[in-house]
């Protein structure tokens, strides 16, 4: 399997490339350390078609792939992971349950302004008692049969994108009925924002990802139409594993773009900072973790577009996704780890990209799924577990 890029997606790595180290490294250190949501940033990002990547042009979008996708992730998270963070979940878990689930009524309504970035979707899924178990959830909905509509109870939380001024819904799982053998009914349920009853908490104190959106959401007696059930009744758990399947190629991309990062800085740091009278660089010592940090970039951008062509080609993909979600999560922690090494004590100061780059690799081996589940999956698609 060839993953050279094709003219274009070269033309769209080379766009992205240059718009991360013209518009967001210049800007992004001051949004972080004010834990601030860089709307012009993102206002840019949508001008340019980016949220729109993998969808139809008929619902607004540029008639990419999943690939597409990857590659601008990829390259935004070499300069900063808050502003890609921003785009994946915006694409994956905002816009992408609606283009795979949605009526055509419901993507006629949403898609052209999630696929332009005038607002901003999000995904509630995740619940204060959960965790990485998805299928206990607390929240609920029941129809009322008089006024036709659903009425939501429930708290999540850890939720991105969902509390910003441009924020225009949340779909969010809930328990709607028990099934034949008392386990629950998982449905998926379109909350616009601003619907009476819906609660977005103060923005979460975060150890990474400083200048992205997370919340916790409460729904207290929220009233939403019937025609707002996103997909068939009791399939929203089914549909949440099948997003989660391709949201894990975006972060894995997410997450070797940050692994880059890590080896940009450290030779760039290593040509200029000269210790007892020569450039660090000419130590073998460092020349070495640079060649390791490098191999290990290069074989989890490998992993992630081998997921990703799956995907595109239709076939099996599952274990690939785990796998490069796996290992790019993990290697970008080593990389983090080691380009602040190499920064000494430089690598400490927050004015250095090492040190956000450190800060945020650790939720990379943790949301959209733990590493633990990404082995429990790979295990699973190996005939290990039944």
């Amino acid at each position: 399997m060839d993953h050279r890029l094709s003219p274009e997606l070269e033309d769209l790595r080379r766009t992205v490339e240059e718009f991360a180290h013209d518009v967001v490294a210049p800007k992004i250190g001051d949004f972080y350390e004010r834990h601030e949501f860089p709307y012009e940033i993102v206002r840019e990002m949508g001008r340019m078609g980016l949220f729109g990547l993998p969808f139809p042009e008929e619902y607004g979008g540029m008639g990419g792939d999943y690939l597409a996708l990857g590659i601008a992730l990829e390259e935004l998270a070499r300069v900063d992971s808050s502003v890609a963070i921003t785009l994946e979940a915006g694409v994956s878990l905002g816009a992408m349950p609606l283009h795979l689930f949605g009526t055509e009524e419901q993507k006629r309504q949403w898609l052209p302004r999630l696929c332009t970035g005038e607002i901003l979707g999000a995904f509630g899924l995740t619940e204060p008692d959960g965790g990485s178990d998805a299928g206990a959830t607390r929240t609920t909905a029941r129809l009322d049969p008089d006024t036709d509509e659903w009425v939501i109870n429930g708290t999540k939380c850890f939720i991105t994108n969902s509390g910003t001024d441009i924020t225009g819904l949340v779909t969010v799982t809930a328990v709607t009925g028990r099934k034949p053998d008392g386990r629950p009914e998982i449905s998926a349920i379109i909350v616009p924002s601003g619907t009476p009853g819906f609660t977005v908490a103060a923005p979460y104190s975060k150890v990474g990802w400083n200048a992205s959106d997370t919340r916790e959401l409460s729904f207290t007696d929220v009233r939403v139409p019937a025609a707002n059930l996103l997909g068939e009744q009791g399939r929203g758990y089914a549909q949440f594993l099948r997003i989660l399947d391709e949201g894990r190629i975006a972060i894995a991309a997410l997450a070797t773009g940050l692994a880059q990062g890590c080896v940009d800085e450290s030779v760039k740091y290593a040509k200029e900072r000269r210790a007892f009278g020569k450039p660090i660089g000419a130590n073998q010592a460092i020349q070495f973790k640079i060649a390791d940090m490098e191999m290990k970039a290069h074989t989890a951008r490998l992993a992630w577009r081998d997921a990703a062509s799956r995907l595109v080609a239709g076939e099996p993909f599952k274990k690939e996704a785990a796998l490069a979600k796996l290992y790019s999560s993990t290697v970008a922690v080593d990389n983090a780890r080691e380009a602040t090494q190499i920064h000494g004590g430089y690598g400490f100061m927050n004015e250095y990209p090492v040190a956000r780059m450190w800060r945020d690799s650790k939720i990379l081996e943790i949301g959209e799924g733990t590493s633990e589940v990404q082995r429990m999956l790979i295990a699973r698609e190996l005939g290990l577990v039944s």
